[in-house]
């Protein structure tokens, strides 16, 4: 990788441990203005502090995130279809790499949903991104999107999807959680990023999808609803935190949870 690659990469994945917790707040490109992110400048703010990453769209940066902010910008780059149309996995790229390198992104994120109708317009979307990326050193992290029709998450298949995504030249993935995920791991040779998806039925739960993960050999995790839907916010990030960068098992993270859920906790500034 170029110096500038390199060095963006690890705003993302923190050099000292290799590990990154983004924070997932692009669901409104594809589900509108979703349950406590109706408004993401309120949602995001208190949680800003204390995310590695900040995953979004070009729109939400320019309109609700202070430029003065030092949290890296993972930026989404793809979409095109919304949960009113016939399929999501028609998507296209959205915002050009000029755009990105503007806005001062650390990393673009693009979907794939391999075994779909539009498999090949999505490989086909990944591989120009990562041409157009590797051009001006910006970091690429291919998602592998399920969408309505695909609801696949075994281990076999999101080994498929993410070896894929990494032959064709991203820098990162984001999957999902699964039984066996550490072959999924195993077979993929650029750091794998675990997903949060709909919100778990507790805190507790997805600390622990957290913890499992991380243990077989994920390199963070992307969560989203699981935190800006959680009845404290703030604490969940913190206890995620604590388990990717700290060591934290999911029953000493949940406790540090319900800990930091007792008391008022700081917001930005």
């Amino acid at each position: 990788m170029d110096w500038g690659l390199r060095n963006r990469l690890s705003r993302v994945l923190r050099p000292e441990d290799g590990r990154t917790v983004m924070l997932a707040a692009d669901h409104g490109y594809f589900l509108g203005p979703t349950h406590a992110l109706e408004d993401p400048r309120e949602t995001l703010r208190p949680l800003i502090p204390f995310a590695d990453a900040l995953m979004i769209t070009r729109g939400v940066a320019r309109n609700c995130i202070d430029p003065t902010t030092q949290v890296p910008l993972v930026l989404r780059v793809s979409g095109g279809s919304t949960v009113a149309g016939a399929d999501l996995a028609d998507e296209v790229i959205t915002t050009t790499m000029d755009d990105a390198v503007r806005l001062n992104a650390s990393a673009v994120a693009l979907s794939v949903f391999v075994g779909s109708a539009f498999e090949g317009q999505t490989l086909g979307n990944l591989a120009r991104l990562v041409d157009q990326g590797t051009a001006v050193g910006m970091p690429v992290l291919g998602v592998t999107a399920v969408g309505k029709e695909l609801e696949k998450r075994d281990a076999r298949y999101l080994a498929l999807a993410c070896r894929v995504v990494a032959e064709l030249g991203a820098h990162f993935v984001k999957t999902y959680y699964c039984d066996g995920f550490e072959d999924v791991v195993a077979g993929c040779p650029i750091p794998v990023v675990i997903a949060g998806g709909p919100k778990s039925g507790s805190e507790r739960d997805a600390l622990e999808t957290a913890y499992q993960a991380i243990r077989q050999g994920a390199s963070g995790v992307d969560m989203g609803r699981n935190v800006w839907q959680s009845a404290h916010p703030v604490p969940m990030l913190r206890a995620l935190r604590a388990i990717v960068h700290e060591g934290a098992s999911a029953s000493e993270a949940h406790a540090l949870w319900q800990e930091l859920s007792r008391v008022p906790q700081p917001t930005a500034v």
